[in-house]
């Protein structure tokens, strides 16, 4: 269903005021492709720390922004767009040069596998996955999560992002630790909690829904 016809007249007014001014709509563009602490936004807009949060706020107050810490540097904070929240959903176009999409998070055994094998099953964009400190295998959870929703997802080792990386690549963060390693080396950054810890397929799921989710904001 459409949330916005589920919405009452004065959270909808609330909504299209919210978008009615440009530094917001510059806030909404940078966060369609994924996810930013508001240090990166300050800095890609130049603006100080308070009209930021300012504006911010606004957004928060129409529901369109949530804020999640960060699993790598706790102190810092993600904030991501409300998926079904907007009139008209924001998108972000993938480069048309790209070669291909390279998903990355720290160990490349799971998130980044999953968000690959995703993608190749979404767009005729070649995509590869990579680790910043590659583990010894994919994980065996990540695996049955391919097998549940008939993904092909190669048992392979996991490689290291700099051995990986080609010219053209487009680098995608999936692992709030890699992107906090890799910076402005990643076009985008998913922050997909890591369902490792938990080990139970419940999670591994998650991760895997959250990750088409934006696979399918990306590619439309």
């Amino acid at each position: 269903m459409n949330s916005e016809r589920t919405r009452t007249p004065e959270e909808r007014a609330r909504v299209h005021a919210a978008l009615g001014d440009p530094t917001r709509l510059r806030i909404v563009d940078l966060l369609a492709a994924g996810d930013l602490s508001s240090t990166e936004l300050g800095a890609s807009l130049g603006l100080p720390s308070n009209l930021l949060a300012h504006h911010l706020g606004v957004l928060e107050d129409a529901g369109l922004l949530r804020r999640h810490r960060s699993e790598g540097d706790r102190r810092r904070t993600y904030l991501s767009l409300e998926a079904g929240a907007f009139p008209q959903p924001p998108s972000r176009a993938v480069a048309p040069d790209a070669r291909r999409v390279v998903f990355v998070c720290t160990a490349n055994t799971a998130r980044s596998h999953l968000a690959a094998a995703i993608w190749r099953r979404s767009s005729p964009l070649a995509a590869a996955s990579a680790g910043t400190h590659p583990g010894e295998r994919v994980h065996r959870g990540a695996l049955a999560t391919a097998r549940r929703h008939h993904l092909d997802l190669p048992d392979v080792p996991p490689r290291l992002l700099s051995d990986t990386l080609g010219a053209g690549d487009l680098v995608i963060t999936v692992c709030d630790r890699a992107h906090e390693e890799v910076g402005d080396l990643a076009w985008a950054h998913w922050s997909i909690p890591d369902p490792v810890p938990d080990g139970t397929a419940a999670a591994f799921d998650a991760a895997h829904d959250a990750l088409r989710t934006r696979v399918a904001e990306l590619t439309g």
